[in-house]
């Protein structure tokens, strides 16, 4: 698609949010009793703003305009946040994490499709070079330590070996005989030449004919290569010539994404701020000068001393200018001095009065409680956000002609408005410096003052930096400050807790920087289900889509590492400086009822799995809101756990079930197809669907593996697939029976939302019952 359509998705995006935020504020601000058209308000702003999402995430890849991406962006994260928190409502709504909108998309004429949340691609993007390095580093302390033999290799299918090997084998044949041929015409007009000379002698034509191509090809292969370099240029492969010559180091400050085609505007950016130095930094500079020794000047003449020149903190000459005149700013300073006396004496009278009128006097009880107003939507951190971005928008990139930029790279007024600000807070630091100094010397010369250092104010910071300290956790504690994290992250790799995720293409964790600081705070992931349902295909997913390092701190896997209370604090203190360093990071427990376990098993007694149960809640303090790492547990068995110190690591549980029919029915096609089956008449998918009621996704994968084996699949062509193939592979396998799945359900109503909806369930019921006893009473009076 072309920069138009991506241009018109970002304009219909924007559009859409405009709408959806004016309804907000119409419907949200007002408080709501009816829970079932709460649930269907958030509902309905949950797919609408998924709906922008994507419009949004896909504009915000396509675009090569990098002016624009940075307007999508700051959006962008405004709506995922705004998407998060909608759904956080909707889970404390109905007191569960899974909800059903399908009437709703029904209404709206949407497919379940046009709701799936991707990741976005810039999550990636943005660090690709740095992820590249990580797992060339991974993979060669894997192969130093022994723990990985060779290098992973993509799999290959044996078809596409050889069409690989024939093509190549083609390509060496025909460059050996073009070649030979080349040779071969080389050699026959060599033989030319020399019979003409022999015959005619040199000829002054044949020499003009000689020069005249020489230089026409000459000419040619100049206009060839001056397009190429246009079109290098234009395709952002290359640079434009007057760039060439920056240092390298500015080059790759403002590098752009390669991947992406991009042109390079951090190189923009910077040419553009220096030649505004260039060009009106003097200006600048001679114009703060006069302004500032003016208002000295003028605030001497009316207050009678030269002022106190403020400090940088409380914004140095912008306090005294804030685009105000030097008479302005004295009779601004007078007027305050003048404000501050009055209401400092009015407090004094107000107080005075206040204990007056309270003499006597005893404070009133209503003893009535608040009538409940009903629901209403929790402020928003996102919403400013986007209204901000929104108007961004309207002001700058609405109402903008587009057809006068051919390459749709940059904007060069927008960046000079930009950078003008930033080149005139440059210039102002250093002149703050300089009028400082000439204040004190003004003050010298003309009032005989001197100017004090105040030793007392920084004697007394000093004493509130004491005060101000805090005991340091244990866990947070730097234990190995002669470490550096690259020796960290080789010795965790070597002991086996950082390892290798595999790669899963699966969309399930998103943030970004801005949205993880602002979005509703999760520390610890609990991912419950039976065996085979797909929880550590999740943590390998989540790892995946995010470029996340991966810890493996599973019972099995630490066991005999770090012994006694003193290793086990520095393992942990090593995983977070590193995690928190390199992040994000995900902290893996496998099994992790194990850890909380009511009775360790004698066969499990020598991996010790309940030492980590005390110090995992001071790692989760340890982690602030800033810090991109995530402690995932996956258990298939956490009624083996005791419930309370379990649930109270584990914030947010997902209790993944055994798949329903319309998800078998996806899977069974899905993996016979990607295993390299085919389905034909013969292989009845309905069937298999309800054949395995009860059977997890990975008795499904193992059923199809067991059958499609390299014999079968070359057997397919003649001898298709049968229905029954599939359920003699199913049947040597034991599903998940019922009295399984009633034990999780009733281990997920212990916890603390399943608890919620039990009782919301109650209230609910009773309610309905008193409705139709009145209805009743109602009834027998009539």
């Amino acid at each position: 698609m072309s920069q138009a359509t991506y241009n018109k998705m970002w304009t219909d995006a924007q559009k859409d949010l405009d709408i959806q935020l004016r309804r907000e504020r119409e419907e949200f601000l007002q408080p709501e009793k009816d829970r079932v058209k709460v649930f269907k308000m958030l509902a309905a702003s949950y797919i609408k703003y998924m709906q922008i999402f994507r419009n949004l995430e896909t504009a915000h890849d396509q675009l090569v305009h990098w002016q624009k991406r940075t307007v999508i962006r700051q959006v962008l994260d405004g709506v995922i946040g705004r998407i998060l928190e909608i759904k956080k409502e909707m889970v404390e709504l109905e007191n569960s994490e899974f909800h059903y909108i399908d009437n709703i998309l029904e209404d709206l004429k949407l497919l379940p499709e046009d709701i799936e949340v991707p990741v976005p691609r810039y999550f990636i993007k943005e660090k690709l070079e740095v992820l590249q390095q990580r797992e060339k580093i991974l993979d060669q302390v894997l192969f130093n330590a022994g723990l990985q033999t060779q290098k992973c290799v993509k799999a290959m299918a044996f078809e596409e070996a050889i069409k690989m090997i024939q093509v190549a084998e083609r390509a060496r044949q025909g460059r050996h005989r073009a070649a030979f041929m080349k040779q071969i015409y080389l050699e026959e007009k060599r033989e030319r030449q020399t019979k003409l000379q022999v015959q005619m002698g040199p000829n002054p034509d044949d020499a003009a004919t000689c020069i005249q191509k020489v230089w026409r090809g000459y000419i040619q292969r100049k206009k060839t290569d001056k397009m190429r370099e246009e079109e290098m240029i234009f395709l952002g492969m290359s640079l434009p010539p007057h760039l060439k010559a920056m240092s390298i180091s500015q080059m790759h400050t403002g590098q752009m994404n390669a991947l992406q085609g991009e042109v390079q505007e951090r190189h923009k950016e910077v040419f553009i701020k220096d030649k505004l130095r260039e060009t009106e930094g003097l200006d600048i500079k001679e114009t703060l000068q006069d302004q500032i020794g003016q208002c000295f000047i003028e605030c001497r003449h009316i207050i009678g001393k030269f002022p106190d020149y403020p400090t940088e903190e409380a914004g140095g000459s912008m306090a005294i200018l804030s685009q105000k005149t030097p008479e302005q700013v004295a009779a601004e300073l007078a007027a305050k001095k003048d404000i501050s006396l009055q209401k400092k004496s009015q407090k004094k009278k107000k107080e005075k009065e206040g204990k007056e009128k309270m003499k006597g006097k005893k404070p009133q009880k209503t003893g009535k409680k608040e009538e409940e107003e009903g629901w209403k939507m929790a402020p928003s951190n996102f919403l400013s956000i986007m209204e901000e971005g929104n108007s961004q928008y309207k002001a700058a990139w609405q109402n903008r002609d587009k057809g006068c930029d051919f390459l749709q790279d940059h904007d060069p007024e927008l960046i000079k408005e930009e950078k003008r600000e930033e080149v005139e807070e440059e210039i102002r630091v250093q002149v703050d410096k300089l009028m400082q100094q000439k204040l004190e010397n003004l003050k010298l010369a003309v009032d005989g003052e001197k100017s004090d250092k105040q030793k007392k104010g920084r004697k007394s910071e000093k004493k509130k930096k004491t005060t101000m300290r805090k005991k340091i956790p244990e866990i947070e504690e730097d234990l190995t400050p002669d470490r550096t994290i690259d020796s960290l992250y080789r010795q965790l790799v070597e002991e086996g807790l950082l390892i290798k995720a595999k790669t899963v293409n699966l969309s399930d964790y998103v943030g970004s920087q801005t949205v993880h600081e602002k979005a509703p705070l999760v520390k610890a992931l609990l991912l419950a289900g039976p065996t085979g349902v797909g929880k550590k295909m999740l943590v390998h997913a989540i790892c995946t889509e995010t470029g996340a390092n991966l810890f493996n701190l599973s019972a099995s896997n630490i066991a005999g590492k770090y012994p006694g209370k003193n290793g086990l604090q520095m393992m942990l203190h090593m995983v977070l400086k590193v995690a928190k360093q390199l992040q994000p990071s995900v902290v893996w427990i496998g099994d992790t009822e194990k850890i909380f376990s009511k009775a360790v098993p004698k066969a499990e007694e020598e991996m010790n799995p309940i030492r980590l149960e005390k110090i995992l809640p001071k790692f989760l303090k340890a982690l602030k809101a800033q810090d991109r790492v995530l402690l995932v547990g996956t258990t298939n068995r956490p009624f083996d756990a005791n419930l309370k110190p379990f649930c109270k690591v584990y914030q947010k549980i997902i209790l993944i079930p055994r798949p329903d029919y319309a998800s078998r029915f996806v899977l069974w096609k899905h993996i016979i197809l990607q295993n390299g089956g085919a389905i034909t008449n013969l292989l009845n998918i309905s069937c298999l669907a309800k054949v395995s009621d009860g059977f997890t996704q990975g008795h499904i994968i193992q059923a199809v593996q067991a059958v499609l084996s390299e014999l079968r699949l070359l057997q397919m062509t003649r001898k298709p697939l049968r229905t029954a193939e599939f359920m003699t592979s199913l049947a040597r396998q034991d599903p998940v029976y019922r009295e399984e799945e009633e034990i999780f359900k009733a281990w997920y109503a212990k916890t603390q939302l399943g608890k919620a909806r039990i009782r919301a369930l109650a209230d609910s019921e009773k309610a309905g019952k008193g409705k139709t006893k009145e209805g009743n009473k109602g009834n027998k009076k009539n």
